[in-house]
């Protein structure tokens, strides 16, 4: 990941030349990454001045979540998604991604998938939990099936894309650290 290694030319003034406000969107589950991964990544992004929207940062209070949420989507070039064990069973973080890879198709958004101590093609093929995950969904949300098979779509579509797999040792290692 370039900016991850090298000092950052990006800013907020600089994203709202070219039509953003956010550099990223981080796309997690709170539950599973946000005391963890997601704050020490957050916080190193903030350091090399990249301008990150994180869902508990930057809502204001008194404002319906998805609404905002979403725009902030639209309004980033990068969507970072940090896909762990249980990020597919939160219908929040698969309505999020489903934004997210709508963004991306309209060629307004690049998405790049952090693995989160999960096999991508786990992800892919919608194995091990993730396809007992999606088939409760689909029980749960029958009335709504064809919005289950969009989530579904949008996840097996962000795991094709190359991504970070941090059950490597290596994954965000660069050359000048």
């Amino acid at each position: 990941m370039a900016f991850m290694g090298s000092e950052s030319t990006s800013s907020s003034s600089s994203s709202t030349v070219f039509g953003f406000k956010y550099d990223v969107f981080l796309s997690f589950r709170g539950s599973d990454t946000r005391k963890t991964f997601t704050d020490h990544f957050y916080a190193a992004l903030n350091q090399k001045g990249i301008f990150t929207f994180r869902d508990d940062e930057k809502l204001e209070r008194g404002t319906f979540i998805a609404p905002e949420l979403l725009r902030a989507i639209e309004e980033s070039r990068f969507a970072v998604v940090i896909i762990s064990q249980d990020y597919a069973s939160s219908s929040w973080c698969l309505i999020e991604l489903a934004k997210i890879v709508e963004c991306m198709e309209k060629e307004r958004l690049i998405i790049l998938p952090i693995f989160h101590y999960i096999d991508p093609s786990d992800v892919r093929n919608l194995g091990k939990t993730f396809g007992e995950v999606f088939a409760k969904h689909e029980e749960r949300d029958k009335d709504n099936i064809e919005e289950v098979h969009k989530w579904k779509a949008a996840l097996t579509k962000v795991a094709k894309i190359a991504g970070w797999d941090l059950r490597d040792k290596n994954a965000f290692i660069s050359k000048d650290n």
